[in-house]
């Protein structure tokens, strides 16, 4: 089993290098051109490793939905189509934090079960979902906020 985890962990990194690399090779960033906190959000889930990421993305975006997740975690890959429409659908930029990736960054921010999304809003976290949750309350909590 955990050979499993481990090749689908390794598919996934490289499929995210692989669309990282094609997005700098048509010198696109798959993001908005606007420059500065408010700029237009982008339209999918933005992979973030470490702090300094995701405090980059909090500050270049009014409202940011940050989803800490695990490759493992059955719910998380429920969730997953369901963030996926809301970065495409609303006015908050989606970040996706891997929990195993980064355990640091996900004690900071006190995560301890996944999937757990964090609302920042001008910079700062105002909601907290812990569990599935499905499309319509993601989108309430962050018209709320947005």
């Amino acid at each position: 089993m955990t050979e499993e985890i481990e090749e689908i962990r390794r598919r996934k990194l490289q499929e995210l290098r692989d669309e990282a690399e094609a997005t700098s090779a048509d010198g696109s960033d798959g993001q908005t051109n606007a420059d500065g906190p408010g700029s237009e959000s982008p339209t999918e889930p933005i992979p973030v490793d470490g702090k300094g990421e995701l405090s980059a993305v909090v500050a270049e975006h009014d409202a940011v939905l940050a989803d800490f997740y695990a490759d493992w975690c059955g719910p998380c890959q429920m969730l997953e189509p369901v963030v996926e429409t809301v970065a495409a659908e609303t006015d908050a930029a989606v970040a996706k934090v891997d929990i195993d990736a980064n355990q640091g960054l996900a004690a900071e921010h006190n995560v301890r079960g996944v999937p757990t999304l964090v609302l920042f809003a001008d910079g700062e976290p105002v909601e907290r979902l812990v569990g599935m949750q499905d499309e319509s309350r993601l989108r309430a909590v962050v018209e709320e906020h947005a």
